[in-house]
């Protein structure tokens, strides 16, 4: 027999308990997914890299809630693109912006996603990865570095209307062919678990980790080294599928852990 995800016991003695940490764990969750603000003239994101590509984020007062997956993902809109003042930053992945090369910022896009851009006016289509956040102006769906906007025709005009179709994963040509190949991402599949709250303090965390495992299974603790300084990353649960994990998101939010999410190991 499967052992259950949770291991719980009894809710009432643990009421106090969850009481006395959820206001912590909400200060705590929020300093840890916080972004930096970004620059007022372009309202781009430039937050540095995270371990979850599909991490809420906040920008210009409004929230964010990356996709958990792109299957069967397809958008039309206006593409823009950005270069020089934004070269040699970090993007949201926590790569190098390179504007001479091809990539692509999307708002809710899981990060590493290949989309595919087709130009609606010129016939031209590229394929680039999503790796930054953006575009953050009203009407535009994807902003394009300088080099991939070059290919596609849209740094003259500016801004295009394009259609963007996520692909997959890269793999190598078969039958000795040149054209590039992707297989569909399983989003679905995997090691996943909840994501309780993160600490700078290591005790803070090594202690909420011995309370909440009495209750729960696969309790532990993932370090997690960001710019801004190390965080430690208390979690709970092991799930085998997205959707298991998704059933026992009722369990947490019972409990008092509202902002909890979900996140694949």
């Amino acid at each position: 027999m499967t052992p259950p995800a949770f291991r719980l016991r009894q809710r009432r003695q643990a009421a106090s308990l969850v009481r006395g940490l959820v206001c912590l764990m909400v200060v705590a969750a929020m300093a840890a997914c916080s972004s930096r603000a970004p620059s007022p003239s372009v309202g781009r994101e430039t937050s540095g890299p995270s371990s979850a590509k599909t991490r809420p984020y906040k920008v210009l007062g409004r929230w964010y809630y990356p996709l958990e997956n792109a299957r069967g993902f397809e958008e039309t809109g206006l593409a823009s693109w950005y270069g020089k003042k934004f070269h040699g930053r970090k993007t949201a992945s926590g790569e190098t912006y390179d504007m001479y090369g091809v990539s692509a910022a999307h708002k809710t896009l899981p990060l590493g996603t290949y989309v595919r851009v087709y130009h609606l006016q010129n016939g031209r289509s590229l394929d680039v990865r999503i790796n930054d956040r953006g575009p953050f102006v009203r009407g535009r769906i994807i902003d394009l570095s300088y080099g991939a906007a070059r290919k596609l025709g849209i740094v003259g005009p500016g801004t295009a209307p394009v259609r963007i179709v996520a692909l997959g994963a890269p793999v190598a040509p078969s039958g000795g062919g040149t054209k590039t190949e992707y297989v569909p991402l399983d989003y679905y599949s995997g090691n996943f678990t909840y994501q309780i709250g993160a600490f700078r303090d290591r005790g803070n965390a090594e202690r909420l980790r011995a309370r909440l495992e009495s209750k729960y299974t696969n309790t532990h603790i993932t370090v997690y080294d960001s710019p801004s300084g190390v965080f430690y990353r208390v979690r709970v649960g092991r799930f085998g599928s997205l959707d298991q994990a998704r059933a026992h998101e009722s369990i947490l939010i019972e409990d008092g852990f509202r902002n909890s999410f979900i996140v694949a190991e």
